[in-house]
């Protein structure tokens, strides 16, 4: 067995397939079709075997095409599994090991950009923002269409992603208008991830059930317009998932902890044009980084010596077997955000070796569940996978994250992505094995899942209860710090960042975050000592981070009323960020603050401008100066329109709310203006909240209102109710 899992692995890190394929294949010509449906369990499909659902699209594809029994995933996160689909490259070759922190270098060569070279026409189309386009995902194609719902800090985080059906309509229509049947779609679908949301049809079934009922649904929609467009026959499709779902088989609900069965199982149809190979069924292992060479084999396009997988063309021409060779997966979740040792894997035709801090070896044949851990009892098999395993990633590290803009950092820690990392040069052997902490990743979750329903008190109770067991742990402070904030616990949040701070010392987000909380404080010296910090902190490279230390710095010497250091730090904004409009903005600012309405809205005008043309990251409170400007200057249309715009881009900021809802009530819209006064309180819930709510109403001439607002609020933060 030993021997075997040697050859099995020195076979994998090279060489080619055992059966040629037939003479002189066709090429592929015609429409080529990638649709990934995250989080989607091989096991959770009719086509697998599962009965507890109908899934008539998969289905009628697996009987036009070739199903892949065994395909794995090498890593259960959607941005580093996209990765390797896309490049056809392993993880720690294409460098992105996390959904946080990490995207796809410049210079990789991903599948659009061959195809394209190739003459295709070529279209991203994605539903999730951990995909969004500045992580590099969509480098190579003609359009990348990412184009979701605003910052979830309005919405539950099932709204920081885009229906399944809207991608799907955007595909059709880009599809609609190529001119030629030469083209490449790329077409993402979020449906299985949770909250497994489904449409009212589905919704008798199991959620998780729902949800890939309904992604079936999805991608029926697609293949009927393929059909109706007569390009079905003709057509190459690709249909897989990123990786799996716990649902508890292993103590994990949801995926990125362990890299059993259920969390790189994947599904993978291949249909041929004229239905070349239709109903097979291939028993062969087969991987994420087969994908690339298989697509370039069927155009016939030169194969890549820089990729270890290999052409799946010879199975779909009717081949016999392809040449065993194992699959490498891993799991740097709890690495990166928890400080628990990273999971590592190789999975062959008969056996699964994890390398963890307890070693686990499963007989995939015999106990495909993988229940019984065979470590102990079959040590030469362990010694020889882990051996072979070792040589596999021998001179790879685990390399640290970068900085993430802030506005992405709230939106992942949204979605239940940890959006701090921990220190990633220890030893995994040293560190806690990830099954020994499944209940802490559960309360963060559940915490996660909390804040997504605007249930902050209990969110903060359960980030809490997981420092009290382990205070060390900087990520959580830090995702407690910003649940405070939101609920107006400013103190709480102060002392979260002061400790992340300790343990993060050279990290310039616990600075920021302490300084913009300071800022909103009126500690105005505090909070320019800590911006100082964060800048000094943060290296040359680390360029988000310089340009969020010097913005901050811009407003807070605008707080102090320091004209010339707001001048300077706005310039040096603009050299880290070339897109933001931080000069103008503050011109305009130094002029508002003086009353100078008049003079200052060209300026902000010009702000708005350069923000729009540069097309980064919007600046916080542009919009809402802008739009005070214009209605005190009485041009309450345009400032409607720009109190909007800054709700749209920072839901949490009240001024802009309150503002608007003046505006509404001034115009007459009554109904609009209190709507406006209640989502105020719904999406930030703050004694400053309530305290504004209660002198709207009163200014209203609503007193009973004010009153009930006044009585909740001292309900909610009782001394603490400003008043």
């Amino acid at each position: 067995m030993a021997l075997a899992a040697l050859l099995s692995v020195a076979a994998g890190c090279g060489g080619g397939p055992s059966a040629p394929p037939p003479a002189s294949p066709s090429p592929v010509d015609g429409p080529i079709v990638l649709v990934s449906i995250d989080t989607l369990r091989a096991d959770r499909l009719p086509a697998y075997g599962y009965t507890k659902l109908k899934a008539p699209a998969i289905d009628g594809l697996a009987s036009d095409g070739v199903l892949f029994e065994r395909a794995y995933s090498h890593v259960p996160q959607t941005l580093p599994a996209h990765a390797s689909i896309l490049s056809g490259k392993l993880p720690f070759e294409t460098g992105v090991r996390d959904n946080v922190g990490f995207g796809v270098k410049p210079g990789e060569r991903m599948l659009a950009g061959l195809l394209h070279d190739r003459g295709y026409a070529t279209a991203g189309i994605v539903s999730a923002y951990v995909l969004r386009a500045d992580t590099g995902i969509g480098r190579g194609f003609d359009l990348f269409d990412a184009d979701l719902p605003a910052a979830s800090m309005e919405t539950n985080i099932a709204q920081v992603r885009r229906d399944g059906a809207q991608s799907e309509a955007a595909a059709e229509r880009w599809l609609d208008a190529q001119p030629s049947r030469r083209w490449f779609l790329f077409l993402h679908l979020y449906e299985p991830h949770k909250p497994y949301l489904s449409p009212p049809q589905f919704r008798a079934l199991a959620p998780y059930d729902g949800a890939v009922a309904y992604a079936d649904e999805i991608v029926g929609k697609l293949i009927d317009h393929l059909k109706a467009r007569q390009l079905y026959d003709a057509s190459t499709i690709v249909l897989l998932s990123d990786h799996g779902e716990g649902l508890g088989d292993h103590g994990e609900q949801e995926h990125g902890l362990f890299v059993y069965d259920e969390s790189i199982h994947v599904p993978l149809v291949i249909k041929l044009p004229g239905r070349q190979g239709a109903g097979r069924r291939a028993s062969d292992v087969v991987a994420h980084i087969d994908i690339v060479p298989t697509i370039l084999d069927l155009v016939q396009a030169p194969a890549r010596a820089d990729l270890r997988g290999r052409s799946l063309a010879p199975l779909l021409r009717g081949a016999a077997r392809l040449s065993e060779r194992p699959v490498y997966s891993e799991a740097l979740y709890a690495r990166y955000h928890f400080g628990w040792s990273e999971l590592t894997a190789l999975t062959d035709d008969r056996f699964r070796y994890i390398k963890a801090p307890r070693e686990e070896l499963y007989d995939l044949q015999r106990d495909p569940h993988e229940r019984d851990n065979l470590a102990a009892q079959r040590a030469s098999a362990r010694d020889a996978l882990r051996s072979a395993l070792d040589r596999f990633v021998a001179g790879q590290t685990i390399q640290p994250p970068g900085q993430i803009p802030t506005d992405a950092r709230e939106r992942l820690q949204a979605l239940g992505y940890v959006g701090a990392t921990t220190d990633v040069s220890r030893p995994g052997a040293e560190l806690p094995d990830p099954k020994d902490k499944r209940a802490v990743l559960d309360a963060y979750r559940a915490a996660i899942d909390r804040a997504g329903d605007r249930q902050w008190a209990a969110g903060i109770a359960l980030l809490q209860g997981i420092l009290r067991e382990d205070p060390a742990m900087a990520d959580v402070w830090d995702q407690l710090a910003i649940f405070a904030m939101h609920v107006g616990r400013d103190d709480l949040a102060l002392d979260a960042y002061k400790r992340y701070i300790a343990l993060r010392p050279s990290e310039p987000s616990g600075y920021l975050g302490a300084a913009g909380l300071l800022l909103r404080m009126q500690r105005v010296q505090e909070a320019r000592e800590h911006a100082e910090l964060g800048a000094r902190v943060a290296t040359e490279a680390d360029t988000r981070s310089r340009q969020s230390a010097h913005e901050l710095l811009a407003r807070i010497a605008l707080a102090m009323h320091d004209s010339q250091r707001a001048r300077a730090e706005a310039a040096l904004t603009r050299a880290a960020d070339p897109r933001l409009p931080m000069p103008s903005y503050v011109e305009a600012r130094l002029l508002y603050d003086e009353h100078k309405y008049a003079e200052a809205l060209p300026l902000f005008e010009r702000a708005l401008n350069e923000q729009r043309q540069a097309g980064g990251a919007p600046l916080a409170e542009l919009h809402y100066y802008a739009g005070d400007t214009y209605a005190r200057l009485e041009r309450y249309p345009q400032a409607e329109e720009q109190f909007g715009a800054e709700l749209r881009d920072f839901p949490n900021n009240v001024r802009a709310r309150a503002a608007a809802a003046m505006l509404y009530r001034a115009s007459g819209r009554m109904e609009l203006a209190g709507r406006t006064i209640d989502d105020m309180l719904r999406i930030t819930p703050t004694p400053e909240s309530y305290a504004l709510a209660e002198r709207l109403w009163n200014i209203f001439g609503n007193p009973q209102k004010a009153g009930a607002v006044r009585a909740e609020g001292q309900r909610a933060f009782g001394a603490r109710q400003p008043r």
